[in-house]
């Protein structure tokens, strides 16, 4: 059996008043593909956050390859191999395409000014190495022909893909991906569920995926957990969760009724 990679325990987050999460448990084992699905505001882009540390939970545990991260700054946690991208696009607008993956290599700097000033040659190579590692994110991801475009002139869904390259050059245990498919067409979207199977079973990246597009998260994920009002209500398999009275109650209804 695969071992967990992430582990949450009892996750409450609280802004005031109001209960964004509330005692969250949930495991996700390497080399899973993981949805959490919901409706609008039950807590999927919080839990996300909490997880990559940009939110600080109000009570329970992050744990992470072993290591409790729960008051971990978000460098440190990137440092430890977690990844992800966002519901908007955080990419730096005015940079090429290169340049913005590159800086997904930060983490991974080892020579600072005293390597880059008195020895120049292990800078270099430094260089050299994480350039390589780069070009060959560019072409898993079929981004050759934008290499050094600006980002702000691409059309929407070529920046999503921008945005997973410079996640994937941090060189994650594993990514978080917030809506990843959000507004692309038919085509796009194929494209990006298809480097999202390679990312996993070519190299070896556990994804927690959060996604609207119930047919992709069918598709895609090995299990699926079901938040509603900040709370988990299920956890399963696709299939499972296909048939879950309470799911398709709080969410999933419509939209099945629909593809049926």
């Amino acid at each position: 059996m695969r071992q967990d990679l992430l582990v949450v325990e009892n996750l409450s987050l609280r802004f005031g008043g109001v209960a964004a999460l509330t005692s969250i448990d949930l495991s996700v084992r390497r080399g899973d593909i993981l949805a959490v699905i919901g409706p609008n505001g039950a807590g999927k882009t919080s839990f996300l956050n909490c997880v990559s540390g940009l939110y600080r939970p109000s009570e329970g545990r992050i744990i992470f390859a072993g290591q409790e991260i729960t008051h971990l700054a978000p460098h440190r946690r990137a440092a430890l191999g977690i990844a992800r991208t966002f519901q908007n696009i955080e990419l730096f607008k005015h940079m090429t395409v290169l340049d913005n993956i590159m800086l997904g290599r930060h983490v991974h700097l080892r020579s600072g000014i005293l390597g880059g000033g008195i020895y120049w040659g292990l800078a270099q190579k430094e260089e050299v190495r994480h350039r390589r590692r780069v070009e060959e994110i560019i072409d898993f991801l079929e981004i050759e022909f934008i290499r050094n475009r600006v980002v702000g002139s691409l059309a929407y869904g070529l920046q999503k893909r921008v945005e997973l390259a410079r996640a994937l050059a941090l060189e994650p245990q594993i990514l978080l991906l917030d809506e990843p498919m959000a507004g692309m067409n038919v085509e796009e979207k194929e494209d990006i569920a298809r480097f999202i199977l390679d990312i996993a079973e070519e190299w070896g990246v556990t994804l927690v995926l959060v996604e609207h597009d119930m047919g992709v998260v069918m598709d895609l994920s090995e299990r699926v957990v079901v938040f509603d009002f900040g709370r988990k209500i299920a956890e399963g398999s696709p299939e499972e969760i296909r048939n879950n009275p309470r799911v398709v109650e709080a969410y999933l209804g419509g939209q099945l009724a629909e593809e049926e």
